[in-house]
């Protein structure tokens, strides 16, 4: 079988105006060798039929059988009867491989990087039947430019959630619907750096894009160390904006202590500033109770950040950020020309939230997430049993601190080698840590490929 059906040879340009002259069917089948040799037509291609492409080319059908007949003789195409002519040579000088295989070899066989859900639970068929109704009830006037803050149905559906499971003061005229909650961050840090504001603070450790979105508004990045409690209020300085993971830090998995929550909305008061609280995977909790929004505390200085990305898939590309009053202006005056995701998939989650879908994905993700982490944690004791862990009670991810000296970034490279992937803590930090420390995800990890994957990383150590 070919590696695609899509007739990629179908619509390609050929130039037959090229050096060489000749007869026509001669210039037809240079034109065709050309796109062959550069790569254009991979191998497996099917090329349009001879009457077809005849009829683009304003020739007759003999000239095009005769070009392709000279291509069959030199090893370039393939004819079988009742079939395309396809595409036989690559400029490697071998069939490649199928597409498959290449995506399989590029893959690792044990990815214990964070960050990523269950991609194999997605609900799809769930997900496909949302599509179907967004589809086939929504107005023809919806599939017009999208409304800039989003679709008014999903931002009504994502207000009520976030009142409902999140302690949050969300009003649907204050939801913006955005790419994710890189995006949102960005578009509020140009926000902020209209209003003159320099520099923003970012806990340390954290996770990588929140710096680059910082940057990339063209504000400095302030690392303010994170301990026990959460993040370290009592250091935030001169700055009037940070950028938190209080419900669970990334990546050392505490939350921020009431105490700390109480002098982060006072900072906030006190100096007039702005609080972005990433709430990235709030909802998975297993042995302590959910803790809720900062924003529902000081929604007038807290602006509120979510996606889908850890809840469902990072593919949909669906995120959303609840501002201040006072900021929710500023924030569209600094992004005139940002992107929202497309109304069909956006009317898809309010179908889904509606109909409990997403409800009952939750829960039934909180139950295998819960019984992996077990699975993870019993095989990290019995494989590495002078190691600890940390940073265990949520999420899809904890930290494993290496006992003696271990040299993280040279382990990461030899797990490489062996197909287990592998991230450092010291990734994430702006300061090397006290201790070799790995940060392992087991959200997207097979449920028999734990075992496995513990194994060969004791192996490595």
């Amino acid at each position: 079988m070919p590696e695609s059906q899509t007739n990629l040879g179908w619509d390609v340009l050929l130039d037959l105006s090229g050096p060489g002259g000749g007869a026509r069917h001669e210039r037809l089948a240079r034109a065709l060798r050309a796109v062959i040799r550069d790569g254009v037509l991979p191998v497996g291609t099917a090329l349009p039929p001879s009457r077809k492409l005849a009829a683009d080319l304003g020739c007759s059908r003999w000239l095009v059988t005769q070009a392709y007949a000279q291509l069959v003789a030199e090893g370039y195409l393939e004819a079988r009867t009742g079939a395309a002519t396809r595409v036989s040579w690559s400029p490697e000088g071998h069939e490649r491989e199928p597409r498959a295989a290449r995506v399989a070899a590029s893959a690792p066989r044990y990815d214990l990087a964070p960050g990523v859900p269950d991609l194999r639970a997605f609900p799809r068929r769930r997900w496909a039947e949302a599509l179907r109704h967004a589809l086939t009830t929504m107005p023809h006037t919806d599939l017009g430019v999208p409304p800039r803050a989003g679709h008014p149905r999903l931002r009504a559906v994502l207000a009520e959630y976030l009142r409902r499971c999140r302690g949050a003061s969300a009003a649907p005229r204050d939801v913006t619907v955005t790419a994710g909650v890189t995006a949102g961050v960005t578009q509020v840090c140009r926000a902020l750096e209209a209003r003159g504001v320099t520099a923003v603070a970012v806990e340390d450790p954290c996770w990588g894009r929140t710096r680059d979105a910082v940057a990339a508004a063209g504000l400095a990045v302030v690392p303010v160390p994170v301990d026990e409690d959460g993040v370290r209020v009592d250091l935030l300085g001169g700055v009037r904006a940070v950028v938190v993971t209080p419900a669970h830090q990334f990546p050392t998995g505490t939350v921020l202590a009431p105490a700390r929550r109480a002098a982060l909305v006072a900072w906030a008061r006190d100096v007039d500033g702005l609080v972005l609280e990433d709430d990235y995977d709030a909802e998975f909790r297993y042995d302590r109770r959910p803790v809720g929004a900062v924003q529902g505390m000081a929604p007038g200085h807290v602006a509120l950040f979510g996606s889908v990305s850890k809840t469902l898939s990072p593919a949909l590309g669906i995120g959303w950020h609840v501002l201040p009053p006072a900021w929710a202006e500023a924030c569209r005056a600094a992004n005139p020309a940002a992107a929202t995701p497309p109304v069909v998939d956006q009317l898809a989650l309010a179908a889904f939230v509606e109909q409990g879908g997403y409800d009952r994905h939750l829960r039934a993700a909180r139950l295998r997430y819960r019984a992996r982490r077990d699975a993870v944690v019993a095989a990290l004791a019995e494989h590495l049993p002078d190691s600890r862990t940390t940073g265990v009670a949520a999420g899809l991810h904890l930290l494993l601190h290496l006992a003696g000296a271990v040299d993280t970034a040279a382990l990461v490279r030899r797990a490489e080698a062996r197909g287990l992937h592998l991230v450092d803590l010291a990734t994430y930090l702006d300061t090397p840590p006290e201790e070799p420390t790995l940060v392992l995800g087991y959200g997207d990890l097979a449920d028999n490929a734990v075992v496995p994957a513990i194994a060969l990383l004791a192996s490595l150590l």
